[in-house]
């Protein structure tokens, strides 16, 4: 097998727990030795050893003079669990792939340097877009202190994304609704306007294939409204937060009893809003309506990716997008097609800011 060929598997390793790592990155690791692997290892939640600790654990002896291929530059610091580079040095590796730089200010290029300070040679870049891509959430919440953004939108060929009554179910075919789960299970929460629960009584949780993690459900409820025999209050199927603005001391004593998490604001702002929650860890916020909620995040340029399912339907009249402060076409919001595929009837497009699209700036 090529060096491309073991970092690529080491990718496909990380993958495995995409989404599941939060607050830490999604990390993959393989050892070889003589042409043999002999250790294979991805980090498997925050708290847990990390992809080259179980690697080396698994190759024992064998990896003394072996080579490394990592998905993401080894840590140098103490954090939930010891530094990955003193391990690499300690079970006496020989050479270290790096597929990239690990863009964490606590990091940011030491293990790489403390790798080659002992003697170890260290290459950087191997299947680096790849890698990139792979902890882009991780790498946005490190640098810029904030949740990576996915906003996500189901609308017909004519761009509707409900009726005039406000009905989408459904737009999209189930196996489309099987992908949207897939995003769900990236994401640390999922986000909704308060609309959207009262009109739908949706769950927001991972429901179409085994998972080991449910995301945080966060409803921004201004007025309080959420009923108390809403699934996100009363499934008890993952944790739910409640934004809001106007006090209400019995409903909201009535939801802690329920085991709802609150957060009060003055005035929700959604900058506000994204600061805390990545104070609360917070790295990967999926956006999935409804049509107001997704247009402010929009209006406000509060995004990083946008996936956008079209089905092969014509409504006609219907709810589309609201107002986004656009007066021309030449101040349209630009976007860049990054992905498509094609889910049975339906298309799925991935688009990310033209302008930037490693991620937006505060």
């Amino acid at each position: 097998m090529s060096d491309e060929g073991y970092m690529s598997l080491a990718l496909n390793l990380a993958k495995r727990r995409k989404g599941l790592t939060h607050p830490n990155p999604t990390v993959g690791c393989v050892i070889v030795k003589d042409g043999e692997i002999v250790g294979l290892g991805y980090h498997e939640r925050a708290g847990y050893p990390h992809a080259e600790v179980v690697a080396l654990e698994q190759a024992g002896e064998k990896a003394r003079g072996s080579t490394a291929y990592i998905t993401l530059e080894p840590c140098t610091h103490f954090g939930r669990t010891p530094p990955c580079t003193d391990a690499l040095i300690r079970a006496g590796v020989k050479k270290v792939f790096v597929a990239t730089k690990d863009l964490n200010p606590v990091v940011s290029g030491r293990g790489i340097e403390k790798l080659r300070e002992e003697g170890i040679e260290v290459e950087v870049g191997l299947l680096e877009e790849t890698a990139r891509e792979l902890n882009e959430d991780f790498f946005t919440f490190v640098t810029e202190k904030r949740p990576f953004i996915t906003l996500k939108l189901a609308q017909t060929l004519d761009g509707k994304i409900a009726t005039l009554r406000g009905e989408s179910k459904w737009i999209t075919s189930l196996q489309s609704r099987k992908y949207a789960h897939r995003l769900r299970a990236e994401a640390s929460a999922v986000l909704v306007g308060i609309k959207t629960v009262i009109r739908d009584n949706p769950s927001l949780t991972v429901r179409h294939f085994p998972f080991e993690r449910q995301p945080l459900r966060i409803v921004i409820d201004p007025e309080l409204e959420i009923p108390i025999e809403s699934n996100l209050v009363s499934d008890g199927e993952a944790k739910t937060l409640v934004v809001f603005t106007r006090r209400n001391p019995s409903k909201e004593r009535e939801l802690e009893e329920r085991g709802v998490a609150l957060l009060f604001m003055e005035r929700i702002e959604l900058k506000d809003l994204l600061v805390e929650l990545a104070r609360r860890e917070v790295v990967h916020l999926l956006v999935e309506g409804g049509a107001f909620t997704v247009s402010s995040f929009l209006r406000e340029g509060l995004w990083d990716r946008l996936v956008l399912f079209q089905a092969p339907k014509i409504l006609g009249d219907g709810l589309t997008l609201h107002n986004l402060g656009i007066e021309g076409i030449e101040n349209a919001l630009r976007v860049k097609l990054v992905r498509e595929l094609r889910i049975k009837e339906d298309k799925v497009f991935e688009y990310r800011r033209e302008e930037e699209s490693t991620g937006l700036r505060w």
